[in-house]
């Protein structure tokens, strides 16, 4: 039985965990899978009850950190090459840029037969000062080199990292799009509603509003703070929840204070805009919202627009990344240019005054991503891939 050595940045709840996680348990038989990730920061949600939810035992490298760190990284690294010694994986796949990295270079100093890395996303704009930026080009450019293949999670993604980046030739990537355990998005549905709306005193006729994420400058939440500012100003039945934590939480929480919006960080004080900081069950929050949002400057493959169409839920959204491949524009999400705000107040007024119409994006959204991203899809597809490239790399 092949091995395969699963590295991921770190277990913070978010899509690269949910990926490699199903691929550790969905690649079963035919393979034998390690994996090991990095620890997630204290401003992050842990995402281990994923690991343990799905009967997985993975290794934690402390050293193995978000921050660049010359001591850190240099340990992480020495402890990946321990681990490739130990198992001695016939494939390593690393998962996002800092373990794509350091697992790669582990890997080819042991001279792994075959290496892969997933692109969840980038940090190529909207992250970093141009100096930097560049540094992680051109590293990217050099591992792309010598890694056997790079999956890129949608076709808009691989053509940003082909064409405009020049990360590597458009015949090393492959695209396999994400799968998830999609079931689990409709069930129970009228029982986690009431529940979620009981336990955030959401009145019948009122319309919540949700967006989840990390409150991090490149989630763009004063955004979506500045079009509740609008549509509070011309409706008396809205509820906005910002579900997720991180280092913007103080500025978004001052930036309500300067704009007299009212908002609670305590779900039993009741407001226009609810602070709910992480909520691991992420089905019962969309259970109980209306419309979902997302306002993000970059993102990969936006996780939780695929889980929200799951759960039959319409959804306004900034056109990054690869946004675009997982909604059908105007009639799952409605989307738009980063600086549209005027076509966004006017897309989520839309579904404000249509109850009809948000039943309609929800049920087309739920068929949608159920035809493209099942779980059992993405691990035929990596399957495939693996063969294919240990037939072209024999011990």
């Amino acid at each position: 039985m092949p091995k395969v050595l699963r590295i991921i940045n770190r277990f913070n709840l978010g899509g690269p965990t949910y990926n490699a996680a199903y691929l550790t348990k969905y690649l079963k038989p035919d393979f034998e899978t390690l994996l090991v990730g990095g620890i997630h920061q204290e401003s992050e949600a842990d995402s281990t009850f994923i690991l343990d939810n799905l009967g997985i035992e993975a290794r934690v490298l402390d050293a193995m950190k978000r921050e660049v760190s010359i001591s850190s990284d240099w340990d992480a690294y020495r402890e990946i090459k321990k681990i490739i010694k130990e198992f001695k994986p016939d494939i390593v796949h690393t998962h996002a840029s800092k373990a794509g990295a350091l697992g790669r270079y582990a890997a080819f100093s042991s001279k792994v037969p075959v290496t892969v890395h997933t692109f969840h996303g980038h940090v190529f704009h909207s992250y970093f000062n141009k100096v930097k930026t560049n540094f992680y080009l051109n590293l990217e450019r050099y591992l792309a080199k010598r890694t056997s293949k790079i999956i890129a999670i949608s076709e808009l993604q691989k053509q940003e990292l082909v064409d405009k980046f020049k990360i590597a030739p458009k015949e090393k990537f492959s695209v396999i799009n994400l799968g998830f355990e999609l079931e689990r998005f409709s069930q129970r549905r009228e029982e986690l509603r009431n529940q979620f709306r009981e336990t955030y005193n959401i009145k019948e006729h009122e319309i919540a509003i949700s967006i989840i994420g990390r409150l991090v400058p490149i989630k763009n939440h004063q955004f979506f703070l500045e079009i509740a500012k609008e549509l509070i100003s011309k409706y008396s039945n809205l509820r906005f929840f910002i579900v997720g934590d991180g280092e913007s939480k103080g500025e978004l929480i001052n930036y309500c204070q300067s704009n007299n919006l009212s908002f609670s960080t305590n779900k039993n004080t009741k407001a226009a805009i609810c602070f709910t900081s992480w909520i691991k069950n992420v089905e019962y929050v969309l259970a109980g919202s209306d419309i979902i949002a997302l306002t993000s400057l970059n993102e990969g493959t936006p996780v939780s627009l695929i889980e929200a169409q799951a759960a039959g839920k319409p959804i306004v959204t900034t056109n990054v990344g690869g946004v675009a491949d997982v909604v059908v524009s105007n009639k799952t999400a409605f989307v738009h240019n980063i600086s549209d705000k005027e076509d966004f107040v006017n897309s989520m007024e839309s579904l404000i005054k249509s109850e009809e119409l948000r039943h309609k994006m929800g049920q087309d959204g739920q068929q949608f991503v159920q035809n493209r991203f099942s779980v059992n899809r993405l691990a035929s597809d990596v399957r495939e891939l693996y063969y294919s490239l240990l037939g072209n790399n024999k011990r």
